[in-house]
């Protein structure tokens, strides 16, 4: 199926000179659409309401509402949306991405509970053993975060390993342990089995998603949430990479001596090692 910017492109030509100009309003505002109602559309690109109405049943719609809902449905979903405008209308790519990036952290940073993160740094410090679980595009964020955490304290377990499943390392894992799972959107279907799983088995579980997730932030002890819009076809995991650094600081502030001890032993280790080129 077309999405809305394609089947524009595509009856661009044929529609009228009032529809035109309600098309070219949708290009260089398409990131808002979602917000706007067709009485807004209509205002705001200068013509009647029953031009955009003509327009989006032209395009294939049978109301307006039904074009908000797609793309509503489309963008919680997490699927790419392509996207044209800066090449077709000549607007900063750069400027609006900056935009979309910074409301981004400002919206996580707003919204984040300061004690439930500190039970959360205390969890990720304090337990006997950390498992780290991300699959498709949360696999490389989990690599970070355990990479991260690494730093400051030992036991600290990504999963799952390639090609393997999950049952025989969970098997093992107990109350005094704490699981992170990374599960943002276009998730595997494991993850609410294995969010289950581990609630039954009173495991501590810390779950980071975005903010739409309902069904599987009840199923955490921690749920904490990030958001993922982005202007480009892909989301922006930019938000997602600042909360794990802002973790991974607070575990180590949280075990401050022992951790500092550790990241000498390991500065240490790639001198003897000569791993890391010294600059």
């Amino acid at each position: 199926m077309q999405q809305l910017d394609e089947r524009l492109k595509s009856h661009y030509a044929r529609l009228s000179p009032q529809e035109q100009r309600v098309a070219d309003f949708v290009f260089d505002h398409f990131d808002d659409l979602i917000g706007y109602n067709s009485a807004e559309l209509a205002r705001l690109s200068g013509v009647s309401k029953a031009t955009v109405s003509r327009l989006f049943k032209r395009l294939g719609y049978e109301k307006y509402k039904e074009m908000r809902d797609e793309l509503r449905t489309l963008r919680q979903s997490g699927m790419p949306l392509t996207d044209h405008r800066d090449a077709v209308q000549g607007n900063t790519l750069l400027a609006r991405h900056y935009k979309q990036e910074m409301a981004n952290l400002t919206a996580w940073v707003n919204q984040l509970d300061a004690a439930q993160f500190a039970d959360v740094a205390a969890a990720l410090a304090d337990g006997r053993r950390l498992y780290i679980i991300g699959m498709r595009n949360s696999w490389p964020l989990a690599l970070h975060l355990r990479q991260q955490l690494l730093q400051s304290r030992a036991q600290v377990h990504i999963l799952p390993q390639p090609g393997q499943t999950l049952a025989e390392e969970l098997v093992d894992i107990g109350p005094e342990d704490c699981v992170v799972v990374l599960a943002f959107r276009r998730r595997s279907r494991l993850i609410k089995p294995l969010l289950t799983q581990l609630q039954s088995r009173h495991i501590p579980v810390v779950v980071l998603c975005e903010p739409q997730a309902q069904a599987i932030r009840a199923l955490a002890r921690w749920p904490l949430c990030v958001p993922l819009d982005s202007v480009s076809a892909f989301d922006s995991y930019a938000a997602a990479n600042s909360l794990i650094n802002l973790l991974a600081n607070a575990v180590l502030h949280a075990r401050l001596a022992a951790g500092r001890q550790r990241i000498h032993h390991i500065a240490a280790l790639y001198q003897q090692l000569d791993e890391l080129e010294q600059r």
